[in-house]
């Protein structure tokens, strides 16, 4: 029985098996007839996979569906395995790309395509975290790719398949030039791979999106909720209950939101925005202006200094997945953005890699809410800056500044939380 694929030939996820047999030698058919929507719902293609997906492969010895473990038995099919590395060590980074390509790219990617589509729920705050999630993974594959032709060795693996067939209908429907413009590595790394002969004699030619597909019938997201209007009888009904006192006057009128603790505080001198401007303003003599002025409107009252430490620095062992660690926290400390600054260094040329910072914080403490809501505060040990110790003091100038070399060692990145 030869090896028959179930999907629509247009299918970026039939692709990668297909891709992986040009490679490898076998021979894979397309389904006959098949019709997205209908096919995949007779009860002979449910018994090869119950849930209704694609891409299925029919096989000797019975069939397979997702698509990563698809591609993994095509590749293995054969006794040249060089699509999974020369080494356990390189097997096992393919898989980790494998990994990055499904989680970071691929997932992302969905969430931004499909409402576009009509094929899911068009959510505002959604699209826009997809798209922040989708950048900061181009941004970790981008800094790889600087220094690597290829995700692992020296020539295609199975790694670059999946990446590649994931990044396909980003650059072919969502992703314009001027998106793609800021991952300079990636967009060669793209297009190399799908002109490679193995790759574009199953994409054909691919050509990037001009534009971001609008959102079905022109909708737009709305700054919020339209209010229904209702019957006047229903409403006059509404009146009598209240005032009967039934008890549902509280639930008929909007409860007041708590104030924050920190907004509780007595005033300080030190106005967070206008030291967050002057950071982000100051391009030259950056320890004459920056610096200066960051002591000067320094209120240790109003404000507190802490620095943090990584507990499990050991374990940053890859720079991306490490640069990630830190992408990720900062993003979940969005919701202390009006109470605190932040810088997070990480540290060495080589691994592992460690990760320390330096946060500024209103209140004489960490605030509660944060260290409750963020549960990236207990992989930190924490410490509170000591104002008379002048070399706890310089080594806050020092994290401000991106000082370099750093405690004896290079930067490997820095980010800014403000």
């Amino acid at each position: 029985m030869a090896l028959v694929i179930h999907a629509a030939k247009t299918n970026k996820n039939a692709f990668k098996a297909l891709i992986a047999a040009e490679y490898s030698g076998v021979e894979i058919k397309w389904a006959e007839n098949f019709e997205m929507g209908v096919t995949n719902k007779t009860p002979e293609f449910l018994k090869m996979n119950p849930i209704g997906k694609v891409p299925v492969l029919e096989t000797p010895n019975g069939p397979l569906f997702e698509s990563n473990a698809i591609a993994r038995y095509v590749a293995r099919l054969k006794s040249d395995t060089s699509l999974f590395g020369c080494s356990p060590v390189e097997y096992g980074q393919i898989e980790q790309w494998i990994d990055f390509a499904s989680l970071e790219i691929d997932a992302n990617l969905l969430k931004w395509l499909l409402p576009r589509f009509g094929y899911a729920t068009y959510i505002a705050p959604v699209e826009e975290g997809a798209i922040a999630g989708l950048k900061r993974g181009l941004e970790a594959l981008n800094t790889y790719l600087s220094t690597h032709t290829f995700l692992i060795g020296h020539s295609v693996t199975l790694a670059d398949i999946i990446m590649t067939c994931n990044l396909y209908l980003g650059f072919k429907l969502l992703m314009t030039k001027t998106f793609t413009s800021e991952f300079p590595h990636v967009e060669r790394y793209f297009w190399t791979m799908v002109n490679q002969p193995n790759f574009s004699k199953v994409m054909g030619e691919v050509k990037q999106t001009e534009a971001v597909p609008p959102l079905p019938s022109g909708k737009k997201p709305e700054a919020k909720p339209k209010e229904v209007s209702k019957p006047k009888a229903e409403v006059k009904k509404e009146e009598k209950k209240v005032e009967a006192g039934n008890g549902d006057e509280e639930e008929a009128a909007p409860k007041p939101k708590a104030k924050n603790p920190l907004d509780l505080l007595p005033p300080s001198k030190m106005v967070l925005d206008d030291w967050k401007r002057l950071y982000s303003n100051t391009k030259t003599n950056f320890r004459e202006v920056a610096i200066k002025g960051f002591w000067e409107m320094f209120d240790p009252e109003g404000y507190s200094l802490w620095f943090c430490n990584y507990k499990y620095n050991d374990e940053n062992t890859v720079s991306f997945v490490t640069m990630n660690k830190v992408g990720g926290f900062l993003q979940r400390m969005d919701l202390a953005r009006k109470y605190a600054f932040g810088k997070m260094l990480i540290i060495g040329n080589n691994p592992p890699f460690k990760v320390q910072g330096l946060w500024l914080f209103r209140g004489p403490e960490i605030p509660q809410f944060v260290m409750d809501e963020c549960y990236d505060m207990e992989l930190y040990d924490w410490t509170k800056v000591d104002l008379s110790d002048e070399a706890q003091k310089e080594r806050v100038n020092q994290m401000i500044e991106d000082f370099e070399p750093f405690e004896g060692e290079a930067l490997l990145d820095a980010k800014c939380f403000k």
